[in-house]
């Protein structure tokens, strides 16, 4: 079995809550270099979880012949750069969503893939969790029937953060950097999810405002969108409502019954049909990264194979530029 040893560029929270430790914890992978360009953050990050070497420049990482794959938890407007850095070194990506900060950057990192022949797999780890699972499973086998109407709907009040000055305020609402705000940051879970039910989208439109004035990109957004199945689709994402509005859920409905989940906090998965009416509760595990790059990992090593390439994220960021009104 080919050892895969990765290099992280990158070490922020998601590293320590949701993927770093799961990449450990897989037979035939292991961490031994890390990479941020603040020296303290990337020393440290190193000391705490016994990784061997540590960078603050992202090329040497990827020079080092030790490494020879190579994870990117940036924020996304470095992921086309990193990317294709490191596939023209010869070496896998595993890539943080979104893909990158707009569709035109993704379209670029495909290309390079290809002309390469090196993956680039993207962190939608969402598709392989128990709890969607058992969301696919219930549409698959039709319980609820042939689908009609999808609806998405989010919204939560204002982060403390929110309300810090233009400097100061979180990359996620910087475009240039995250690549549009909040919705940029969130919806890509939620589309990922959705396209992997039902196909791509291929239409998509969206009206967007600025209705609190506390940052400069959109805190409210409506969409509507259909399917290449036909299935028409809405969302609603506002970011600045009222705690008594405080929503995240996804309803399905069917011709014989509805389906309604949570992308985020993983409410127990609702269930009607014509005969029945019941809650379903899914555990996932506790570094929820762990599915997915355990896919990664069997998919570099000959023995599997991983859904969440490059090539598969890049329509999510096709229909936010949509909505967004990009282009």
């Amino acid at each position: 079995m080919k050892l895969l040893k990765w290099g992280f560029i990158g070490c922020g929270e998601v590293t320590e809550k949701k993927s770093g430790p799961a990449f450990n914890e897989i037979e035939g992978s292991k961490v031994i270099a890390v990479m941020s360009r603040n020296e303290k953050k990337a020393r440290s990050y190193a000391e705490r979880h016994k990784i061997s070497k540590w960078y603050t420049d992202a090329q040497e990482l990827i020079d080092d012949p030790d490494v020879n794959a190579i994870y990117i938890a940036t924020p996304p407007s470095s992921h086309a750069t990193y990317a294709i850095m490191a596939m023209r070194a010869g070496k896998p990506v595993y890539v943080e969503k979104p893909l990158a900060a707009n569709y035109d950057d993704c379209v670029r990192i495909n290309r390079v893939s290809e002309q390469t022949g090196i993956p680039c797999f993207v962190a939608y780890y969402r598709r392989y969790l128990p709890y969607f699972k058992r969301v696919k499973e219930i549409i698959t086998n039709k319980t609820i029937g042939e689908i009609m109407n999808v609806q998405i709907r989010f919204s939560c009040p204002p982060r403390d953060l929110d309300y810090s000055s233009k400097e100061k305020l979180p990359w996620r609402l910087q475009p240039d950097i995250a690549g549009g705000g909040y919705f940029y940051d969130l919806a890509p879970h939620q589309l990922d999810l959705m396209q992997d039910l039902f196909g791509v989208i291929t239409e998509a439109e969206g009206i967007c405002a600025n209705r609190a004035g506390l940052y400069q990109t959109e805190d409210s957004i409506s969409a509507c969108f259909r399917f290449e199945s036909g299935v028409p689709g809405s969302g609603s994402w506002c970011f600045v409502g009222h705690q008594s509005a405080k929503e995240d859920r996804i309803d399905i409905v069917g011709s014989k019954g509805k389906l309604s989940f949570s992308v985020y906090n993983y409410d127990p998965i609702h269930l009607v049909t014509n005969d029945d009416e019941k809650y379903i509760t899914v555990e996932n595990p506790p570094y929820v990264q762990l599915p997915i790059i355990k896919a990664v990992v069997e998919d570099l090593q000959g023995f599997g194979a991983c859904s969440c390439t490059s090539v598969s994220a890049t329509p999510v960021n096709w229909v936010m530029d949509r909505i967004l009104g990009k282009f």
